[in-house]
């Protein structure tokens, strides 16, 4: 028989990234129960990102929410992290000859935010020497961009929460919502939990977790993208080369601690999951990177 907890003003569902900050500021206006399936929170999304705090990037919406949140991960509250949340990483958005009109278009896009500025191959290839001579014909480079401290934010979110009187629960995958006169009683991990509302933040489960509210699906798809990191070439100082990404999103290059994080940028629909990649898309990608950057992928240190 399921053990019930009552008392809870409001009841999170997924401790990733959103779950944990939606239940941290949650945390200080009432009781919080925040519910991971894992054994840990942040093991999928939140703990596979590629890091960046990237202005240029995405459609005017995103960036504009980029851009509001700039001012927290630059000056966060008090005691929240350790350290810097954020480190400066130019991001540079690449473009073959048969891709200049994408150039164009997103530096006409974005020129207004005050966010980029168009560089020719030359001045192109001086920001990013291991681009392979006349890959690309120019640029938008976006100087604002910053590499993120995911585990450092996530984790200062979740000590907030905990100060706040949070409470964290893993193993604590949702199995029953039932609506009740008082609010939502949930069953996860073997014990029933009370509130009034109840917060979906399970990411790639969400449409899941909806449906056992009675919710109608919105149609959220998870999709893998594949990431995998390889050393750097020999001699050559990474440390302050820009991110590199491909302007129609076919690959990415990632200084990483002495190593590259390199991504297809793939974005393949299948179901939630514990996802794993691909051979097939390793095997595109360093395909791409081998295309696109004077070096020979000889090793994979992890993907």
């Amino acid at each position: 028989m399921a053990t019930s907890h009552q008392g809870f003003d409001f009841i999170v569902i997924g401790a990733g990234m959103a779950g944990a900050s939606v239940a941290a500021e949650l945390a200080t206006h009432g009781r919080v129960a925040l519910l991971e399936m894992e054994r840990q929170p942040g093991y999928h999304t939140t703990g596979r990102s590629a890091a960046i705090f990237a202005p240029v990037y995405g459609p005017q919406p995103i960036r504009a929410l980029t851009r509001a949140s700039g001012d927290f991960f630059a000056t966060p509250p008090d005691g929240f992290a350790e350290h810097a949340l954020i480190s400066p990483r130019p991001i540079m958005m690449i473009a073959r000859e048969d891709q200049a009109d994408k150039l164009g278009a997103m530096m006409a896009e974005v020129a207004s935010e005050g966010i980029g500025e168009q560089l020719n191959a030359t001045e192109t290839r001086d920001l990013q020497p291991m681009l392979r001579d006349g890959y690309a014909v120019g640029s938008v480079l976006d100087r604002s961009g910053q590499d993120i401290d995911v585990a450092g934010l996530h984790q200062g979110y979740l000590r907030a929460f905990r100060r706040s009187g949070g409470v964290l629960v893993t193993n604590a995958t949702v199995a029953a919502m039932q609506r009740t006169a008082k609010g939502w009683q949930v069953s996860a991990g073997g014990q029933d939990y009370a509130a009034p509302v109840v917060i979906n933040a399970a990411g790639a489960w969400a449409d899941e977790v909806g449906a056992l509210a009675g919710a109608g699906a919105i149609g959220l798809v998870a999709k893998r993208r594949t990431a995998l990191m390889i050393p750097a070439p020999e001699g050559v100082d990474t440390g302050p080369m820009p991110l590199t990404n491909d302007i129609e999103e076919q690959f990415y290059m990632k200084p990483d601690v002495g190593q590259l994080l390199v991504s297809p940028a793939n974005q393949d629909p299948m179901p939630p999951c514990d996802v794993q990649p691909d051979e097939m898309d390793i095997a595109i990608c360093i395909d791409r990177i081998e295309r696109a950057f004077d070096l020979t992928v000889r090793r994979i240190e992890n993907k």
